[in-house]
């Protein structure tokens, strides 16, 4: 008769499902290159080099949205699905303490080609096409419409002069305005996976969760014995797009031996030295942030200054009942132009 060892309860309340999923996608091995900082044999748990720089300003950027209405639209005898919503994308800057330095809201109306601008008394829904009809396409084109909005507030303001003369945020501009990977002192972290979004140099992509499997067996096996602060070794990705990426434990976790573990993503057009800088930085300065369980439903995870920037950016986002019913009223006034 089975008799297990011991139980435990997952960390992340249960509305946000599991930060790993047990039937996670397998990636091909042909498609991972585990040996690119250290040989398969050789991995282990790995803490910040002796002598590595931490990041005195760390940027987090991050995206929300928001779906205010369903909308049908008829032609003749066809009837296509539509949806309005709202986005918004935002930069928090964490130094001696964590402000939001820039946000911006947009308001899309996502629907087949020839879908109409949707003007309310509570904004402009700006019309999005998308190749097809069906609700996850939609969504598709809603988080694609977010991903350009997160690179373009992340890219689209300035320092002050204070610190570095006209870097943008992001671009890494050194000493003397040159665009680096990563500035010296400074780390830039996107909410999500990379997803092959238009590219922000020196920025990583930060995943809370995880449902693709990368990893060989032996690598795999060094993720659970991570200590905190503690990181693997740096290994290649060559899906849809290609990435250099490296597991991490903010803190102690408890419900399974990948509590409390993320992993980040990193662009490979810089060179390895560089991305062992970078990754050594975020095992040394992302613990900082980690949140508890008592103050956040995604803890360790979901950091601190994303959950306050998702919670200002969703503010911004105005009132859900507000929208609602500013659409209703348009969708009755409205009129296809001749």
């Amino acid at each position: 008769m089975r008799r297990f060892e011991s139980l435990a309860i997952e960390g992340w309340s249960p509305e946000y499902g599991s930060p790993v999923d047990m039937e996670r996608e397998e990636v091909p091995a042909e498609q991972v290159d585990a040996a690119v900082e250290l040989a398969e044999e050789e991995w282990r748990p790995m803490g910040a080099a002796e002598g590595v720089r931490i990041p005195t300003r760390v940027y987090f950027v991050d995206g929300v949205r928001r779906i205010e209405a369903r909308v049908w639209m008829t032609e003749g005898d066809e009837s296509r699905l539509g949806i309005c919503a709202s986005y918004a994308a935002g930069v928090v800057r964490c130094g001696r303490k964590a402000e939001i330095v820039a946000a911006e809201v947009r308001r899309g109306f996502f629907g087949r080609a020839g879908v109409p601008d949707l003007v309310t008394r509570a904004g402009a829904f700006s019309a999005c096409p998308v190749a097809d009809d069906d609700l996850p396409q939609l969504i598709n084109g809603l988080q694609e419409r977010m991903g350009r909005l997160e690179v373009q507030v992340a890219g689209g303001w300035k320092e002050s002069r204070s610190h570095v003369d006209s870097a943008r945020v992001g671009l890494g501009a050194d000493s003397n305005g040159a665009n680096s990977p990563l500035h010296p002192g400074v780390l830039i972290a996107m909410d999500g996976p990379l997803r092959g979004r238009q590219r922000i140099p020196g920025a990583i992509g930060y995943v809370k969760s995880h449902r693709v499997q990368y990893l060989p067996a032996g690598p795999r096996a060094v993720v659970a014995r991570l200590a905190p602060r503690q990181r693997t070794p740096i290994f290649l990705i060559q899906t849809k797009f290609t990435r250099y990426s490296w597991y991490l434990r903010l803190t102690e976790g408890t419900g399974h031996p990948w509590a409390g573990i993320v992993r980040c993503e990193a662009w490979p057009d810089t060179e390895l030295e560089r991305i062992g800088k970078i990754a050594d930085a975020t095992a040394a300065v992302l613990p900082r942030f980690a949140s508890e369980p008592h103050k956040d439903d995604r803890a360790p995870q979901n950091l601190y200054p994303i959950a306050g920037l998702e919670r200002e950016l969703r503010r911004r986002l105005g009132d859900p009942g507000l929208m609602y019913r500013a659409l209703q009223r348009a969708v009755a006034d409205y009129r296809p132009k001749d």
